[in-house]
């Protein structure tokens, strides 16, 4: 190859090595690196469009309960094999019906094509094995049926399962809010 040829092409080398850079770091961004779950972003996007698609579906908000005392008690280690055994038993969950992600800290959400939710409970609060001890795992799950809701969007299903979650944990909701299951 000349040198004229040669840098012609270099250009074109370093903006497709920059460009392919650019696409792993945007859907990095996209997954959580813990629990390799889509992050809030990248799984809001993926519901809006399966829902489209799949308008019976049910959507879920799901929150460790006492996760600080887990922490706290065990170890950032220990809180962390929680999280990832969450996401992991969340995803086992949903196969191919549906899919989950991690808004952050011990928050998930899932969207299902099937609005049973038969055994969720039971797989996610079975305890933990973690470095030789039983760790306790309780997970509380709201759940919104969008086929029940007026308007059949992400936000209201999401602020109707947030409502259920709390009432599930028996509290009036975030910040003191009341909020009223569907």
């Amino acid at each position: 190859m000349d040198t004229q040829s040669l840098a012609l092409c270099l250009p074109l080398v370093g903006w497709a090595a920059h460009s392919g850079l650019l696409a792993h770091r945007l859907a990095a961004a996209r997954r959580d690196p813990l629990t390799g779950l889509h992050t809030r972003a990248g799984w809001t996007a993926r519901a809006e469009r399966f829902i489209r698609r799949h308008r019976d579906s049910v959507v879920l908000l799901l929150d460790l309960d006492d996760f600080k005392t887990l922490n706290d008690t065990h170890g950032h280690a220990a809180g962390d094999a929680a999280l990832a055994a969450t996401a992991t038993r969340l995803t086992a969950w949903c196969d191919r019906y549906g899919f989950a992600g991690r808004l952050g800290g011990d928050e998930f959400v899932a969207v299902h094509r099937h609005p049973h939710l038969n055994g969720l409970t039971a797989i996610l609060n079975a305890p933990l094995t973690y470095e030789g001890h039983w760790l306790p795992v309780s997970v509380s799950i709201g759940s919104c049926r969008l086929a029940d809701l007026p308007v059949r969007g992400l936000p209201e299903a999401l602020a109707a399962a947030d409502a259920s979650m709390y009432a599930a944990k028996g509290t009036t909701g975030r910040r003191g809010q009341h909020h009223t299951s569907h």
